[in-house]
């Protein structure tokens, strides 16, 4: 563990501080993280995205949220997809909102499935795919996106339009993700929007009141070695092996809302996901239920929190939950961190050099736990394919470490900087558990040196390029070549 810390000098720190003190007044996703929704795969909630994006002189927040853990690439001979039963949806919080953890605004998807030929054994692909939604796909989700405006009086719900799921990765009958007509590995990510395969580029829908929306199959875009951190923090040395999600898939969804739409950029927002499903009484025969209101089983917010602070005895209530009520409920896994005492434990030898009580500073991240957004800043920098990629690099001054890599935006908010990165946000490529790591290590409220956790699982980097454009998410990996690390 010690070779993995560093110190670092600089305002890291006042950084957060900054970030943190314009949100109120006053470890990462596994994505097993609670009882329930761990036996609701399309419902379950693994990784939710937001930052500022930035084309044509327009500002946006680009929220994404992926749900469905471990997708094994190329399965047959069913695809994984979303389930018509399920609303996904995005909220974000503006004004007074952010600090109740209340929503303002919600953006839902609910999807439409269709089997265009039921009579036949070939469930998802009827020959190679070249359009989306062409008639060898037989498997065709479509969905529509709702904006819900809350405010006095009842919520107002506007439809902005409708969308098509592409199809999964396969293989040889998907060749437009992949390289080698279909043959060998997806394709990595792109720097621009002329260059996303096929499938990609047809399924962005563009919605109303200038609103980009996807939906569909993608890498999974978190990387950890998951495996050692939650077997007994026996952490290794080695290499991005580890990653326990390399090779895996999730489902996507992920919309680009133009900040016109929040009531501009002087502001800081709060983004977090929820999926909820309908209640049902079964009253005699499966033919014969009655349909009730739909209940919350799933929420996302911040990385780290349900999964690695809240205890067991309340990790099913948090998912049932509003951000509301998480200062009453939760603030004190936030202020006394048992993760903390385990670090402390078992890689310290007993010492606490991570403050075991009193920790404002992680409660100022997670409570509410929505993910904070300044909106007045610049885009943020992105990840492409590592600093040295020869058609997709990072972008100049990212770091996968944030603010503790010394990747900061100006904020016109706080008069200083931000975290270029979580917990100023969320990009693809944020190294989350090292950011994470390093917060529990250190007061942040107290200023002066940081101790980093650069590199503390070993697995930096994910398996596969990201896009720097919408819908930022890397492209789904071959069922037909692929690996698992």
């Amino acid at each position: 563990m010690t070779s993995a810390l560093r110190v670092l000098a600089c305002n890291a720190a006042g950084a957060f501080a900054l970030a943190l003190g314009a949100a109120s007044p006053g470890q990462a996703s596994s994505h097993m993280d609670a009882p329930l929704v761990t036996l609701d795969d399309a419902a379950n909630t693994t990784d939710v995205y937001a930052f500022v994006s930035a084309e044509g002189g327009a500002k946006y927040l680009t929220t994404a949220l992926a749900v469905y853990p471990f997708e094994e690439p190329g399965i047959g001979p069913n695809n994984f997809r979303f389930d018509d039963d399920v609303r996904y949806e995005i909220h974000v919080a503006r004004g007074a909102d952010l600090a109740a953890g209340r929503p303002t605004l919600t953006w839902r998807f609910e999807f439409q499935t269709e089997y265009r030929n039921p009579g036949t054994i070939r469930q998802s692909f009827l020959g190679p795919i070249q359009d989306v939604a062409d008639g060898n796909q037989n498997l065709v989700q479509r969905y529509t996106v709702t904006k819900v405006e809350r405010g006095k009086g009842r919520p107002r719900e506007t439809v902005l339009g409708t969308g098509v799921v592409p199809p999964n990765n396969q293989g040889l009958l998907t060749p437009h993700y992949n390289q080698d007509a279909g043959a060998g590995p997806a394709r990595g990510g792109v720097a621009t929007a002329a260059a996303l395969d096929r499938y990609t580029s047809q399924a962005i829908a563009t919605l109303s009141r200038e609103t980009l929306a996807f939906a569909g199959q993608r890498d999974d875009g978190f990387y950890a070695d998951v495996h050692a951190i939650f077997d007994g923090l026996a952490l290794r040395s080695g290499d991005d092996r580890f990653d326990s999600q390399g090779g895996f898939n999730v489902h996507t969804l992920a919309l680009r809302i133009p900040v016109s739409e929040l009531g501009g950029d002087a502001q800081q927002v709060g983004v977090y996901a929820t999926t909820s499903r309908r209640q049902i009484t079964v009253l005699r025969t499966d033919d014969n239920k009655e349909r009730g209101r739909f209940v919350q089983v799933g929420r996302q917010g911040n990385p780290l929190f349900c999964e690695g602070l809240v205890a067991l005895a309340d990790k099913d209530l948090y998912n049932r939950t509003s951000p509301e009520r998480d200062a009453e409920l939760f603030a004190k896994y936030a202020t006394e961190p048992e993760l903390a005492k385990l670090v402390n434990d078992v890689l310290f030898g007993g010492a606490e050099v991570a403050p075991e009580t009193g920790r404002d500073d992680l409660a100022g991240i997670f409570i509410p736990d929505v993910i904070r957004v300044d909106l007045s800043t610049g885009p943020a920098r992105l990840a492409g394919g590592g600093p040295d990629h020869p058609t997709n690099p990072d972008d100049a001054g990212f770091s996968r470490l944030g603010v503790f890599g010394e990747d900061t935006l100006a904020s016109v908010l706080t008069g200083g900087p931000v975290p270029g990165g979580w917990p100023n946000g969320r990009r693809f490529g944020d190294d989350v558990v090292d950011i994470a790591v390093t917060a529990v290590l250190n007061d942040l409220s107290a200023g002066g040196d940081i101790t980093v956790a650069d590199g503390v699982d070993n697995v930096s980097r994910n398996d596969i390029a990201y896009n720097k454009t919408f819908p930022y998410a890397a492209t789904p990996l071959s069922g037909r070549n692929h690996g698992h690390h």
